[in-house]
């Protein structure tokens, strides 16, 4: 079986055909979901998702998109708060965005440290998100350097997944890998072990080819893994086996 490490079950494109969905990515292999919280006013949501579903886990955190809306005194504590809840496995996605910029740059590093903070009070992982913040992104995981966590979407070089390995963060590939043109992206596939890997989706986004331009789903990961198996020269079922046994070591709040 396989772990889609990131989706987002909770966006509008899954609101008419949820369940269908979830029994798709079964018949596909996918044995287990973690749904991605983004907004702290989705939370409920989000779990309520992780509740119908025995398969799907989820998390709480902020998007470095929101960041301007959340960056306050009391973050750290509605983060805790909902940890409390049985299936909230991680913190996140949090991060740094300078690509879009939709929150200015010293919210979203604040934002992203109080993560990072409550990451380590909670022992925790991190869901991370990163674009166009290498050096600020490293510098963030410096001052908190027993951070555990994942570098999700990963889309940057060989150097900067080398960075995330240093700090004993996952890196995590989706079907950005299947895009024609991502031939970098593939070197750092073939860079990073097998055993330091999460594959995801991040539905409805991304879809993987040959699905390209169409709504992304967690049926869609297996896309994801097989091409990690052909550029490792290694089976699907080794890939399977070993991204699934790191998802539950890294997401160790979660029950199989």
């Amino acid at each position: 079986m396989i772990v889609d490490s990131h989706c987002h079950l909770n966006f509008l494109e899954f609101k008419e055909d949820l369940d269908n969905v979830i029994e798709n990515a079964r018949a596909n292999g996918i044995g287990h979901m973690l749904t991605v919280n983004t907004r702290l006013s989705e939370s409920l949501e989000v779990q309520s998702i992780a509740e119908k579903y025995a398969n799907v886990f989820c998390s709480v955190g902020v998007h470095p998109h929101d960041s301007k809306d959340y960056n306050n005194a009391n973050l750290i504590e509605q983060l805790t708060n909902h940890t409390n809840h049985p299936k909230v496995v991680a913190l996140g996605e949090t991060g740094l965005d300078f690509f879009y910029n939709n929150s200015d740059r010293d919210n979203q590093i604040s934002c992203f440290k109080i993560h990072l903070e409550a990451g380590l009070n909670l022992d925790l992982p991190v869901i991370i998100h990163t674009r166009n913040a290498d050096e600020d992104t490293i510098n963030c995981l410096n001052e908190y350097p027993n951070t555990k966590g994942v570098f999700h979407c990963f889309s940057g070089s060989s150097e900067f997944a080398k960075q995330g390995l240093d700090h004993g963060l996952y890196i995590s590939f989706s079907g950005i890998i299947t895009f024609k043109k991502a031939d970098e992206l593939r070197e750092v596939v073939k860079y990073v072990p097998l055993e330091n890997m999460l594959v995801e989706t991040d539905s409805p986004f991304l879809a993987p080819l040959p699905h390209r331009g169409k709504r992304n789903e967690p049926a869609f990961t297996r896309y994801v893994a097989e091409l990690v198996a052909q550029i490792k020269g290694i089976s699907l079922e080794e890939v399977a086996e070993v991204t699934t046994q790191n998802f539950f070591k890294l997401f160790n709040k979660a029950e199989r």
